[in-house]
């Protein structure tokens, strides 16, 4: 049995499609935006469509971004030799967040995960070993510290090894588990500065 008209079930089930959204958290947005003046519903709604259509990967760290390259990378006063691999453009905003990182980063959009059937080829290796060819001192691993981020920390740590490039993963303080974006700056901060080569 339908408890509202089409338009409102149709609204809350689009929103309930979202993750982490369920069927009460969508039931509460849809009465917002319903709810909403007209012009602040068509601006969310114009967002979400341009955002969709302009968005892209950065073409030298592939983090998502609007324009060719996104501000870290057009800055000339990061240190470009300097790389640090982060699994989603969400963890580099938590390194950001810090204001103490001057390097540049690399996102993969995932990790290996062989029970997901997730393997190297599927996240952006490829990638990060074509920016290696440029001058780069050091790749600093910060995966997350769980078993997809370690296995995906390993397997980059083999690959760049040969390389003789310096490579080195974040240090403790950053828990088992954990994911970056939830952690705060400080904690983020030490694990940086208490790197350790791999």
């Amino acid at each position: 049995m339908e408890y509202y008209s089409g338009q409102i079930t149709k609204l809350i089930e689009e929103l309930s499609r979202l993750p982490g959204i369920g069927a009460k958290s969508a039931q509460r947005l849809a009465f917002h935006i319903i709810s909403m003046p007209e012009e602040q519903v068509d601006r969310l709604a114009s967002s979400m469509t341009e955002a969709r259509r302009n968005i892209r990967y950065c073409k030298e760290c592939c983090t998502l971004t609007d324009q060719e390259l996104c501000p870290v990378c057009r800055s000339a006063g990061r240190d470009h030799k300097t790389i640090m691999v982060v699994e989603t453009p969400r963890d580099y905003v938590a390194y950001e967040k810090t204001g103490r990182y001057d390097g540049v980063y690399h996102v993969l959009h995932g990790a290996i995960s062989p029970m997901l059937g997730i393997g190297p080829g599927d996240i952006k290796l490829k990638e990060l070993m074509q920016r290696l060819q440029g001058d780069v001192n050091e790749v600093i691993i910060a995966t997350n510290s769980s078993l997809e981020g370690e296995t995906t920390a390993m397997y980059i740590s083999k690959l760049i090894k040969p390389t003789g490039i310096k490579v080195s993963r974040i240090a403790s303080g950053v828990p088992v588990g954990g994911d970056l974006e939830n952690i705060d700056e400080v904690t983020l901060l030490r694990a940086l500065e208490g790197r350790i080569e791999l």
